[in-house]
């Protein structure tokens, strides 16, 4: 299908959404963006990369980090993002470094009727 990017940090009930969307998806590879925290304590199925991001960071420099860590790794022209987890500065540095990188996204979530694009 495609990669997944999903942010998982922050938020209640978040994880559990996030990791059955990882399950239920035909993704060709997943990469969660997450903190010491979530990278420590969050079991992925396999097949999924980790950033450990810096909450402590600007802006900037988490759109760089994020940008640098997916670069060569995206091999399609499009991604999948889930943001239903994580602060609205993570959200915005994920897209901006998206959009930097010249790829298409596309909204997914797990809904009642499985995983489906937003």
């Amino acid at each position: 299908m495609t990669e997944l990017v999903a942010c998982l940090s922050s938020g209640k009930g978040t994880w559990g959404h996030v990791a059955r969307l990882i399950k239920e998806g035909k993704w060709d590879k997943t990469f969660i963006l997450t903190n010491e925290f979530g990278r420590q304590n969050f079991k992925a199925e396999a097949n999924v990369e980790v950033l450990l991001i810096d909450e402590e960071k600007g802006i900037k420099e988490l759109r760089d980090d994020i940008y640098n860590f997916l670069k060569d790794k995206i091999k399609g022209f499009e991604v999948g993002v889930n943001i239903i987890s994580g602060s609205g500065k993570e959200h915005l540095a994920l897209m901006s470094a998206l959009l930097k990188m010249g790829v298409g996204m596309r909204f997914v979530a797990l809904t009642k009727d499985g995983v489906e694009e937003i």
